[in-house]
């Protein structure tokens, strides 16, 4: 039996008791706000050391956390103002369209060799690269939009849902509706042991039309794409 999923608002508290450590729990500037939502939405499912992360988590605007997991999550420190959580059950059906947004570490195998798979490249730098320098700022913009929309798709074909804008033939809606779009790329610096590590983040929005229910709801549940830990691959999804 697959194990329930739940839906939880999370907002630090703005009360005057947590002014004056909200800003050191919720920083300015990218790189350190996401490695410190890392850490606090942690202390919601913190009960055993030994446990997977079990969760997904984003951040829709600075200390506002929106979190999917498999356990409820649980506030010991008094940090948030926590939602009660909500059973994450859809009931879709193939040819269902619907509205998403997503944050996403996208990513390409490079540099495969004797059967093994190879490392993780950014989509967007992994284009630039390829290109002379001095094309790279000119094309920088035009570069995301493709390599991340393209990204998407394959991921879609992959994991059970379309982002084209015309619905397939017979299913159930046969009006269009518009396809993904790219709305923000940037890049961030993450601690890790050793040397740190620098990803790329792509913010989706738009329609898809769920081709296979059962990949589709299994992907939303694993998450879309790499750096889930750090506030990447939640798929948030209504309809349309």
């Amino acid at each position: 039996m697959t194990a329930p999923l739940y839906f939880t608002r999370a907002e630090l508290r703005r009360d005057a008791s947590m002014a004056a450590v909200r800003q050191l729990l919720n920083p300015t500037g990218d790189s350190a706000r996401f490695s410190a939502g890392h850490q606090l939405v942690w202390t919601l499912f913190a009960g055993d050391p030994a446990q997977k992360r079990d969760f997904l988590w984003r951040e829709a605007k600075p200390g506002l956390f929106y979190v999917l997991s498999r356990r409820r999550p649980e506030d010991p420190h008094g940090l948030f103002d926590l939602d009660e959580p909500k059973p994450f059950e859809p009931n879709l059906r193939e040819g269902d369209r619907l509205a998403f947004s997503l944050r996403a570490n996208a990513t390409v195998a490079r540099g495969e060799e004797h059967g093994r798979r190879g490392k993780p490249c950014d989509v967007v730098m992994d284009v630039l690269y390829r290109m002379p320098k001095t094309e790279r700022a000119v094309s920088r913009s035009a570069t995301i939009d493709k390599a991340g929309y393209e990204w998407l798709a394959r991921r879609g074909e992959k994991d059970g849902f379309d982002i084209s804008s015309e619905p397939k033939e017979g299913h159930r809606e046969t009006s269009s509706g518009s396809s993904a779009r790219v709305l923000s790329y940037r890049t961030l610096t993450l601690p890790r042991r050793g040397k740190p590590a620098r990803i790329g983040v792509l913010d989706f929005e738009g329609k898809l039309q769920v081709t296979d229910p059962e990949r589709f709801l299994r992907a939303i549940a694993n998450g879309v794409g790499r750096a889930k830990a750090f506030g990447c691959g939640l798929m948030l999804i209504r309809r349309v």
